[in-house]
């Protein structure tokens, strides 16, 4: 299989830390960053890191692929604390069809947080099926089916510094 890079480790810490101080200047108390899990892992620890302000932590999993075809949105685990009256910034790895993140923010509205914002590290519109408001975007990327720094292709190439595409 044939990756090329797509955003180079440099150019993905920079504009994480700018997200980072972006927040930092937006949220004067505490916000609860919610990685969506298992892509967003090595974003979200990168950014919760570069942000000055208070922050606590949350994880849930959600997944919609099955390899590299599309398949039904499901929940594994939604442990998620209470968000009553809190700001809330859903921490993803990329946004294509907006769907999973969709069923997210439907599902963590039951919990009457004060704000629910998104925070994706790649926006693909080109997929998109629902719009979703996004709050702070890392990169926007043609569509491309991309790996590395947290991206998989059947739990392969999550640990390369960069995110590169696949060739086809």
């Amino acid at each position: 299989m044939n990756i090329t890079t797509l955003i180079s480790a440099k150019e993905i810490s920079n504009r994480v830390s700018e997200l980072g101080q972006d927040i930092s200047n937006d949220y004067q108390g505490t916000v609860i960053l919610i990685s969506v899990l298992k892509g967003s892992i090595c974003f979200m620890a990168d950014l919760l890191r570069s942000i000055d302000s208070d922050v606590t932590i949350e994880f849930i999993s959600i997944s919609s692929y099955k390899g590299a075809m599309k398949g039904h949105i499901s929940l594994h685990d939604n442990s998620i604390e209470d968000i009553q009256g809190k700001h809330v910034i859903l921490v993803e790895d990329i946004v294509d069809s907006g769907r999973t993140l969709s069923f997210l923010i439907e599902l963590l509205s039951k919990k009457n947080p004060k704000s629910i914002d998104v925070c994706t590290l790649l926006d693909k519109p080109a997929r998109r099926e629902v719009e979703i408001p996004l709050s702070y975007i890392g990169f926007e990327i043609d569509d491309y089916f991309v790996v590395g720094y947290g991206l998989d292709v059947n739990q392969k190439y999550r640990n390369l510094p960069y995110i590169g595409y696949i060739e086809q």
